[in-house]
């Protein structure tokens, strides 16, 4: 009997329903689960949802931690399939280096345009999801062109090229104000010894913004984000995309499904274990919002794992009808991505015109955001499956 692979089987089923999955929690934060937590404080269940539903303050994870990783993982994964199908079709590499070009300036420039939104000005700042992944994906499509020896020398120079960086740039004097940057004096965050070398708004990529986010034009003068995210994030997110071309190759090389799902176990399992194990021996925290080495190995292993989960039930066990919400999301992410941000507000305004301001209070005010948020999250999906239906599908 002929091995059961992608070359005979068409398309992956898992990735359409990661990805949904992925931005199904995306979409999900209209549900608000703070708000609730706050409401119930004492409810242990409140509790851990509101947890999974934000992100930590610095190290450490929470499954809405692993939305952008696996987004940009995913992005690698579709890769080689993209390439073997324009290729296929007669496409030169000229060509698909063009389009490669423009789908990564176009990346970025919704990015801005998406962070730009109730602003006075275009708000120029490059640490989003969408212009993180367009910063690296010409130099992914150039991998997807090159041997896995290459991939694979390029993922390690990546990594290890990243943290060295990191640890060359000087550490914060004792005066340095922490307080100017956004930084209590007293956070509990703060590390010591190697890994302070990745502390919070005293860094290397917040250097670097220090001078290259004020060559644009600004209200006023960057000294810091907030969250302490950071432009030169986009390199390790090239990795992590890498680990997904990785990925991707695999189940697109004729092996057997088994034997796919079987590498994306072992992989994710080991990196996994080598991100946890740079964390917890200092050598390098695991921070998802600069996006430190440890964390591309941390959170590479949590994805390569997702997608051995869904890869496993819908192509190797075929399981795939519960999964028809998740595959409608997925078949439209970008549209997905761009209504979360930009119809929120529009969705809640139009159920408190035409339906009242206490329409969602019936089971108290406590629950009024989440019954809210399950309308919002309703409307969104309802878009997306009539573009589905309608064979309406937005790439860029």
């Amino acid at each position: 009997m002929a091995e059961d692979t992608h070359a005979s089987s068409g398309r992956v089923v898992g990735v359409d329903v990661y990805r949904g999955f992925v931005m199904f929690l995306m979409m999900a934060e209209v549900l608000r689960l703070s708000r609730m937590h706050q409401a119930f404080p004492d409810s242990s269940i409140w509790e851990f949802l509101a947890y999974h539903q934000s992100h930590v303050p610095w190290v450490g994870c929470s499954l809405h931690d692993l939305i952008q990783p696996s987004f940009s993982f995913l992005v690698g994964v579709a890769m080689p399939f993209s390439l073997a199908k324009r290729l296929s079709q007669g496409d030169s590499t000229a060509a698909l280096a063009r389009h490669a070009i423009w789908r990564a300036v176009l990346l970025v420039m919704l990015g801005i345009f998406l962070r730009s939104t109730h602003r006075e000005q275009t708000y120029f700042t490059f640490e989003d999801t969408l212009s993180q992944i367009g910063l690296g994906y010409f130099p992914l499509f150039l991998l997807g062109l090159a041997q896995s020896r290459i991939r694979w020398i390029v993922l390690c120079v990546l990594v290890v090229g990243y943290w060295a960086a990191f640890v060359a740039y000087p550490l914060p004097g004792p005066d340095f104000d922490y307080a100017a940057v956004g930084v209590p004096q007293d956070w509990p965050h703060h590390a010591t010894g190697i890994a302070a070398h990745w502390n919070k708004n005293s860094n290397l990529a917040w250097a670097f913004d220090t001078w290259f986010l004020n060559l644009f034009p600004r209200e006023s003068l960057f000294t810091h984000n907030g969250g302490g995210y950071a432009t030169l994030s986009f390199i390790p997110t090239l990795a992590t995309m890498l680990l997904g071309l990785i990925a991707g190759n695999w189940m697109l090389q004729n092996a057997s499904k088994r034997k796919v799902l079987s590498y994306q176990i072992v992989a994710g399992l080991v990196c996994l274990v080598a991100g946890i194990a740079a964390d917890r021996l200092g050598i390098c925290p695991n921070v998802k919002r600069i996006w430190t080495p440890s964390w591309v190995l941390f959170s590479g292993g949590w994805c390569f794992l997702f997608l051995a989960a869904f890869y496993g039930i819908c192509d190797l066990w075929r399981l795939q009808s519960w999964a028809y919400p998740l595959r409608v999301i997925g078949a439209n992410s970008i549209t997905a991505y761009c209504i979360a941000h930009l119809i929120h507000e529009f969705v809640v305004s139009s159920f408190e015109i035409h339906l009242g301001k206490h329409l969602f209070e019936f089971w108290g005010v406590e629950y009024a955001p989440f019954f809210e948020g399950i309308a919002v999250l309703s409307v969104f999906w309802g878009i997306l499956h009539w573009m589905y239906r309608q064979k309406i599908f937005v790439r860029i």
